[in-house]
Order: C-alpha cells, then sequence, then structure tokens
C-alpha cells in the first residue's frame, strides 16, 4: 500500500500533518474522521519526493540571492500569521518561486517536514542558503511558539542587509566601471594603434624615447601572446580568490582595506550595523548572548570582527561583560558601540538599544556611500589623467622630433 502524507483539521480548527499507509484517499479519510478528524490534503510519497519538473538548472546561474531568501521568508510569514499549516504554505512557495535551485530545495524541505522533522532541522541541511543565524532563529520560534515573529525580526534583518549590500555596491560601480573602461580602451590602444605609429616609426629609422620603446614593446607583447595573457589572468584571478577564502588571505585582505582611508571608515561602519542589528534580531528572539555573538561572528566577512566576537562570546561564558570585552577593540568598534551596549546591560533593554544603534550606523553608511562618488572621482581624474598622459607624451615626442628635424 502507497504511503500518503496528509494535512487534517479538527473541530476545532487544530491542523494535524502527517503520514500513513493506506490503500488510498478515501481511506485515509474515514480513518482520520475516526479519529475526530477532516482530511485537508494529501499526497502519495511518489508525487512528493519527485514527478515535479522543475527542469534543468545550472547551480552558478541558479545562485539563490538575498531577495529570493527575503521574498521566502516575508511570505512564509504572511501564511504563518494567517493560521495556514507549514506544509501548505511550503508547498504554494513552491509555485511562487521561480528559481528553479530554491524550488527544489523547498521541496525537499517540505518532505522533511512531512516526515515529521522540525523545521529548522530540515532547513539546517541547506548551509549555503540558510545560514546559522537563520536556522537558531527558527528553531528558537519553534521552540517558543513565536514562530511568525521570528520570521518577522529575520524578514526585517534580511532586509537591511540587502540595503547596506546595495547601497556600498552601488557606490563601488562607478569607479569600477570607469576603471574597466579604461583598461578596455588602453587594451584595444596597444593591439590596434600603438603597432601601425610602430611601423611608422620604424620606417623612419629615428631614435625613440624611453617611454615609447616601452610603449612600443609592451604593445607588442601582448599583440603577440595575448592569449597566454588571458589564460594567466583567469588562473591568477581563480588562485587569488582561494587564497582570500584560506584565514591568511583573509587577513590579508582586511588589514589592506584598514589601511585604505576611504575604505576602513565604510568597513567600521557596516560590519558595526550588521553587529549590533544582528545581536539584536537573535535576543529579541530569546537566543542567549554568548550563542549569538557566536551565530554573528559567522555572519560578518572581515576577519578581525569575525575574531572579536568569538573571543567577546568566550569572555560572557565566563561572566565578564559584552561592553567590557568589546571596549578592548576600540580599532574596530567606535566608542559609541561600546558606551550605548554598556547602558543597555545597566538598563536591561540590550536588545532595544542595539537595534537603535543598528538604525544609527545604517544611516551613516548611507550618508557615507552617497559622498563616495564625490571623494573617489578626482582620484580617478588623477589616475586616468596620468595614464593618459603618458601614452600621449610616448606617441607625441617621437612625432614633435621628426618635425623638428624638417
Amino acid at each position: 500500500m502507497p504511503n500518503y502524507f496528509y494535512v487534517a483539521k479538527n473541530l476545532k480548527g487544530e491542523l494535524r500533518s502527517g503520514t500513513a499507509e493506506v490503500k488510498d484517499e478515501r481511506e485515509l479519510a474515514r480513518t482520520l474522521r475516526k479519529e475526530g478528524y477532516i482530511l485537508v490534503s494529501a499526497r502519495s510519497e511518489e508525487n512528493v519526493s519527485g514527478k515535479k519538473n522543475f527542469g534543468i538548472y545550472i547551480p552558478f546561474f541558479s545562485k539563490i540571492s538575498l531577495v529570493d531568501k527575503i521574498m521566502f521568508t516575508r511570505n512564509l510569514r504572511v501564511m504563518v500569521g494567517a493560521g495556514v499549516s507549514l506544509p501548505r504554505a511550503l508547498e504554494i512557495l513552491i509555485e511562487q518561486t521561480k528559481n528553479k535551485r530554491f524550488k527544489k530545495v523547498i521541496l525537499e524541505i517540505k518532505k522533511a517536514v512531512f516526515q515529521g522533522k522540525n523545521f529548522s532541522q530540515a532547513l539546517s541541511k541547506y548551509p549555503d542558503i540558510f545560514d546559522e543565524l537563520f536556522v537558531n532563529m527558527i528553531k528558537v520560534g519553534e521552540e517558543s511558539g513565536t514562530l511568525e515573529e521570528v520570521l518577522k525580526i529575520l524578514t526585517e534583518q534580511m532586509n537591511k542587509e540587502h540595503q547596506i549590500i546595495s547601497r556600498v555596491r552601488g557606490a563601488m560601480m562607478y569607479p569600477v566601471v570607469i576603471l574597466l573602461t579604461m583598461f578596455v580602451i588602453g587594451i584595444l590602444m596597444m593591439i590596434t594603434i600603438i603597432p601601425k605609429l610602430s611601423k611608422v616609426f620604424s620606417d623612419l629609422r629615428i631614435e625613440l624615447p624611453v617611454t615609447t620603446r616601452f610603449v612600443i614593446a609592451f604593445s607588442n607583447f601582448v599583440a603577440e601572446f595575448w592569449h597566454i595573457i588571458a589564460v594567466a589572468a583567469v588562473i591568477i584571478l581563480f588562485l587569488i580568490q582561494n587564497f582570500l577564502k584560506t584565514e591568511i588571505g583573509k587577513t590579508i585582505r582586511d588589514t589592506i582595506l584598514f589601511k585604505i582611508p576611504i575604505f576602513s571608515s565604510i568597513i567600521r561602519k557596516t560590519n558595526s550595523a550588521q553587529t549590533v542589528r544582528t545581536i539584536s534580531s537573535l535576543i529579541e528572539a530569546g537566543v542567549p548572548i554568548a550563542k549569538s555573538l557566536e551565530i554573528t561572528s559567522k555572519t560578518l566577512g572581515n576577519i578581525y570582527y569575525k575574531r572579536a566576537l568569538l573571543k567577546a562570546s568566550q569572555e560572557i561564558k565566563k561572566g565578564n561583560k559584552l561592553a567590557d570585552v568589546l571596549g578592548q577593540y576600540k580599532n574596530i568598534y567606535p566608542n559609541l558601540v561600546v558606551q550605548m551596549i554598556k547602558v543597555g546591560e545597566e538598563t536591561g533593554e540590550t536588545a532595544l538599544i542595539l537595534k537603535q544603534l543598528a538604525e544609527f550606523y545604517e544611516e551613516e553608511v548611507t550618508n557615507v556611500t552617497k559622498n563616495l562618488s564625490s571623494i573617489i572621482e578626482p582620484i580617478l581624474m588623477i589616475i586616468i589623467g596620468a595614464a593618459v598622459g603618458f601614452f600621449a607624451v610616448s606617441v607625441i615626442q617621437p612625432i614633435y622630433g621628426i618635425v623638428q628635424g624638417f
């Protein structure tokens, strides 16, 4: 006999889900009716396990974005708040989700929930999608019966994170586009224009300046070995990317970024905002402070902030106060953060004060990123001017020498 996953409701409106090995849906409905339940929905194990075709997906192009997770969490909160059972809510989300990989993941989560596993356990199988912060907060919501409130907090958390990331990326887009355009134009000049000028200078048999000889030699090298350069560039980028994933690589990267005045301010403000926002959300959800610090450390990308919070978590377990521990890291956490946390600990309103502090630093990030383009623009102009000037002098100087010879 087939195994059915079902959702049923009693006269009080209470939902029940589970599995039953019966002949068909009619027999399942009769069995549940004897127990005082009315069958709401049922599906055989074969159908749930997967005869749905979600199409072919390529992992790289089917990456589950933060926006996908925000929509998933927000819609799930609405349905849970409306009294829809979790399996039914997940079934609806499968139909709503456009990302093919995410569809498959939600289907697997739904199957796990149908089989009696906790929602948090089902989510924990996909750490690349649902991080430790997400899973632990869902677990707290399940245990305390406040899943709707936890989903609301998670939605706010991810929305704020998305806003900060969008602002920083938007601010960095302008300089990246300018530098990339300049690089492409430079390569095109080396391949097309410089070789023609080189031939002219060679036919005239004139002595070329050092800068001109350098430009011509570099142009010849690029024109002859462009395919080797392209492969080497890809390999180097791959090696750098993997190196930056190591502890040493992260330390070197973050040390360099902290030394650059423009970026150090953004790093401090964004990481401070993310730290206090995440800790606030976890405390509000009922997670102990030591565990909150440990989870938050895993959500931060900067190695110095990770180490600081892991150290703070250990110190909290020994009985020390969070403000006193973070006070040792004044090079990464502004004094305002330490002082406000101290006030929160004294008043017992740590979660509320951290939430207000997060809003303050998020506003600071907005202000910094708004002015970033005006700060970077003069630096870009100097870099572009120097590059154009070097090429112009290298090309015009021998031509000017020819004109003087006549």
